[in-house]
């Protein structure tokens, strides 16, 4: 499945590479900022993964223990939101279900290709404010890691109405992202409002799971994350 995780000479380079990112970052100050920023960093890094600093080159644990526990059934349908370099789109793909996975840069759509060529992943390059029509609706799976986050907050009720959009009626919504206990977080990336975790509810899901856990980073410091398990009502229920 690719080349499997971050080195620790790489988390090094990564460190040291963190001004380089906050420089183009620096230049993305609106939404259409952002898509020009994550397109920026795919084109310095040049072919270098350890220079996409949200490029973990494995699937998150979580997603693997969940897909573990929920492999698809026949015909199953999922997509991968903002699918990077397609390590979650391929765990997707490994647990049986028919995967199509897409990113606003076509460079990271390349390079996911790239990266795995034998794929059975159906990779595209998508606007998610502007999806394909056969698209929404169309998921028994639909899993989302840090794109809620990776927009601005002003932006957020927008980003998380278009990633639901993508759930069939009965189908399950996969979420994962940072959070941050009262305030308004600091960014870019913007870690969600905890109290804005549950926005889904109110979206026609039902919460199914919620892990919240701590990651550490290189200075010792901790992030707060959440991978959340929601399941879109049916017209009946």
């Amino acid at each position: 499945m690719g080349k499997e995780g971050v080195s620790g000479a790489d988390k090094e380079r990564r460190a040291a590479l963190k001004e380089e990112i906050e420089a183009i970052e620096n230049k993305a100050g609106s939404s259409s900022g952002r898509y020009a920023f994550f397109d920026a960093v795919y084109e310095e890094a040049s072919g270098d993964e350890a220079r996409v600093p949200w490029a973990d080159l494995e699937p998150k644990a979580e997603l693997l223990q969940w897909l573990a526990e929920n492999p698809a059934r026949p015909d199953q349908r999922a997509i991968d939101v903002g699918c990077g370099l397609g390590d979650n789109a391929e765990a997707l793909a490994s647990a049986g279900y028919d995967t199509v996975a897409f990113d606003y840069s076509e460079k990271a759509v390349n390079w996911a290709r790239k990266r795995f060529p034998d794929t059975a992943v159906s990779y595209h390059a998508a606007d998610l404010f502007d999806l394909p029509p056969d698209w929404v609706g169309g998921f028994d799976l639909v899993n989302e890691c840090f794109t809620l986050q990776a927009l601005p907050p002003d932006m957020l009720e927008r980003t998380a109405a278009a990633v639901a959009s993508l759930v069939k009626p009965g189908g399950t919504l996969l979420i994962y992202s940072r959070y941050e206990p009262g305030g308004r977080p600091n960014g870019p990336p913007w870690p969600l409002p905890e109290e804005r975790l549950n926005m889904f509810e109110a979206m026609g899901f039902d919460k199914k799971e919620d892990r919240r856990f701590e990651l550490f980073r290189q200075d010792g410091s901790t992030m707060l994350h959440a991978f959340m398990v929601w399941r879109r009502r049916t017209a009946d229920a």
